[in-house]
C-alpha cells in the first residue's frame, strides 16, 4: 500500500495507508530524533501502543479510524522518553477521507427481527457478555507479521456495506464475508489468545482472538469450535470450521477486526506491511 512520509526536524513520521478513510486500520511507522526507551501516543480519543523493531529501528503502532468519523484532520499525539530520561513530544496531523460504501437488502428469519420474549432475554445476556469481553485492552502484543485471510476463498460482502433486514432494521456489515460451505476450516489472522469461543444468538458459534493492545478479530457462524477460551493460538492456526449458525441466510464465514471499541476493515489490515517483531 503507498504511504506519506512526513518529518520535523529529526522526527520522521510514516503511515500506511497514506489517506486512511472511515472504517480504516492506521499502522504508523515513527523514528524520534533520539534513541527513545519508551513511546507511546493518542488519537482520537484512543491510546496508541508502539513497539520497537530493532531491525529497522523504528517504532511501530496500530491504530483505526470508525466508521463514524467524519473527512478531516486529526491530531496523532507521540510522547516518549529517552534512556537519559529526556522527554520527547511530537504532534503530526492526519488527514481522513470518506469511503463509499453501499447498501444491499437481506431476507432473515423473523426470529433475528422480532424476537420473542425468551430470545430477548438471551439476546440481552449475549449482549452484556460482549461489552464485558469485546472492549478489554490487553497491554501486550501478540501479534507480529502480516495478518493473513482466514480461508483460501473470495470475498463474498464487503466491510461498510448498509443492511436493510426485511424491509426493517438496519445495520452497517462490519467485517468480511467469505462464502465458503459448511465445514471449512478456519485460520486464525495473527498470534493472540482466544478470548471467546461460544454459541451467541446473532453471532452463532463464534471465536473471538486477542491479539494485543486492544486488537481482536472474531470468527462468525462457525458449525464447530476447536479451540477454548483462554488457548494461545498461532497465526495460521485452524480455530474453527466455517457454518451457518446465528443470524446467517446460509453457510459462510464472516470475519470482523474491532480495535478499542472500533470496527475496522479486516481488507485493509491484512493489505498493511506489518513489522515482524518478536512479541513481548
Amino acid at each position: 500500500m503507498s504511504a506519506v512520509q512526513a518529518s520535523n526536524g529529526s522526527w520522521s513520521v510514516t503511515t500506511q495507508p497514506a489517506r486512511p478513510v472511515n472504517g480504516s486500520p492506521l499502522l504508523v511507522r515513527v523514528r524520534p530524533p533520539q534513541p527513545a526507551e519508551t513511546l507511546s501516543g493518542k488519537w482520537l480519543g484512543h491510546d496508541v501502543a508502539f513497539s520497537f523493531d530493532p531491525t529497522t529501528r523504528a517504532w511501530y503502532g496500530l491504530a483505526g479510524v470508525s466508521l463514524e468519523t467524519k473527512p478531516g484532520g486529526y491530531t496523532l499525539q507521540m510522547q516518549g522518553r529517552t534512556k537519559y530520561g529526556e522527554q520527547l513530544s511530537f504532534e503530526r496531523r492526519i488527514v481522513t477521507g470518506k469511503a463509499k460504501y453501499h447498501r444491499i437488502s437481506v431476507n432473515v428469519a423473523k426470529k433475528f427481527t422480532e424476537p420473542s420474549a425468551e430470545q430477548l432475554k438471551i439476546i440481552s445476556d449475549d449482549k452484556q457478555l460482549k461489552q464485558s469481553v469485546l472492549n478489554q485492552v490487553t497491554p501486550n502484543r501478540e501479534w507480529s507479521g502480516s495478518f493473513r485471510a482466514p480461508v483460501n476463498a473470495p470475498v463474498s460482502d464487503v466491510f461498510g456495506t448498509e443492511r436493510v433486514f426485511n424491509d426493517k432494521v438496519q445495520s452497517y456489515h462490519q467485517g468480511l464475508d467469505y462464502g465458503v460451505p459448511s465445514g471449512t476450516p478456519v485460520a486464525a489472522l495473527n498470534a493472540g489468545t482466544v478470548l471467546l469461543a461460544r454459541n451467541l444468538y446473532f453471532e452463532g458459534n463464534c471465536v473471538v482472538i486477542d491479539h494485543g493492545q486492544g486488537l481482536l478479530s472474531l470468527y462468525l457462524h462457525l458449525s464447530e469450535l476447536a479451540v477454548k477460551e483462554g488457548q494461545p493460538v498461532r497465526g495460521g492456526e485452524v480455530i474453527g470450521l466455517s457454518g451457518g449458525t446465528g443470524r446467517a441466510t446460509g453457510p459462510h464465514l464472516h470475519v470482523a477486526v474491532r480495535w478499542q471499541g472500533v470496527y475496522l476493515n479486516p481488507a485493509t489490515l491484512m493489505k498493511l506491511r506489518m513489522p515482524s517483531i518478536v512479541p513481548r
